[in-house]
């Protein structure tokens, strides 16, 4: 028997055989090649590592990795997740998501499976339009957006996804970007590394039906006044020449100037370790043009985990009544033929 230690995983190997058909210069090929640079990073085998997607564009991606996975239904990805998860909490399930799949159809498995907290990793895929479908709105899409569904415009108040999910006390939130490759793979190898569900959603671009929907996040020229990136422990402080700053009025972020008086330590200072999710909300609310758009971790704590408290409650029942007998069950009490 060969004592050989097997050879490390690589990004080439978690990629499957399959031709990847996506619209050439798509953002999705910018988030599958950081995901496959993430998982050699897990030391976890490709047979423990499970993808599962609902339908969209975003949704093929379970074809694209060299792993176990599932293209299921229309947005109950989450709900085939949960069951998964509950059975085999060996595996590391990944649910892939866009944001008309996960928060329309979807949306209330989106809910459910954040307030439970299974132990999941949620990519949303946000480009607030529907891809596949060619080029309709969703949930995300700014209100007046012009579609072939909405030729006068959206009349619809956008879903922030990163609202909802703090809003159902997710337990890890985060937000990246396509384009930015090292801080998409950072949030993924955090995301990856969390204890119960961890939502990510990535501003993607769809460069078919609605180019340059974050340009102003992406534009060298631009981000850094409209983008500013969360550490936890430091102050918010942005600008070209990081001279400017968030802090409280009240309870209302406002941006200063630094060295008129004000200093770092007058700023607002993020604390992604908070159980007390406020600050996080406040964080999901602050929207270009009015404010920078944080990016990065906005909340990483702990919580009970469904999928654990469900297995313990079943090892209980386990210990105190013994193996289920299925025909005992079926044959037990008043029973019925039916002619």
């Amino acid at each position: 028997m060969s004592t050989t230690a097997p050879a490390p995983l690589t990004a080439a190997d978690f990629g499957s055989d399959q031709d990847v058909r996506w619209c050439p210069g798509c953002g999705d090929y910018s988030i599958l090649a950081q995901m496959k640079k993430v998982m050699p990073q897990l030391g976890i085998s490709r047979e423990n590592i499970v993808f599962v997607s609902g339908s969209g564009c975003s949704s093929r991606f379970p074809y694209y990795m060299n792993t176990y996975g599932m293209h299921s239904i229309h947005g109950r990805a989450p709900a085939i997740a949960t069951g998964l998860k509950s059975v085999r909490p060996d595996l590391q399930v990944w649910v892939i998501t866009g944001d008309g799949d996960g928060l329309s159809i979807g949306g209330n498995h989106f809910l459910h499976c954040i307030r439970r907290n299974v132990d999941l990793r949620v990519i949303m895929f946000n480009n607030r339009i529907y891809g596949l479908t060619k080029g309709q709105y969703s949930p995300t899409s700014p209100l007046g957006k012009v579609t072939k569904s909405t030729p006068f415009g959206a009349i619809d108040n956008p879903l922030n996804p990163l609202s909802v999910a703090i809003g159902c006390e997710a337990t890890f939130v985060a937000r990246s970007i396509d384009v930015n490759i090292k801080h998409l793979g950072e949030v993924l190898k955090r995301a990856a590394e969390h204890k119960g569900t961890a939502f990510v959603e990535i501003y993607q671009n769809c460069n078919i039906f609605n180019d340059g929907a974050w340009d102003y996040a992406t534009d060298k020229a631009t981000k850094a006044d409209t983008v500013i990136e969360l550490e936890n422990g430091k102050p918010l402080i942005f600008g070209k020449n990081k001279d400017k700053g968030i802090r409280l009025n009240g309870t209302e972020p406002e941006i200063v100037e630094l060295g008129k008086g004000i200093t770092a330590d007058d700023l607002l200072f993020h604390n992604e370790k908070s159980p007390e999710p406020t600050l996080a909300y406040l964080l999901s609310r602050m929207r270009h043009p009015e404010f920078p758009e944080p990016i990065g971790v906005f909340r990483d704590v702990d919580a009970p985990k469904y999928d654990v408290e469900l297995n313990r409650q079943i090892e209980s029942a386990r210990a105190k009544k013994g193996e289920g007998d299925l025909n005992a069950l079926f044959n037990s009490g008043e029973t019925w033929t039916v002619a």
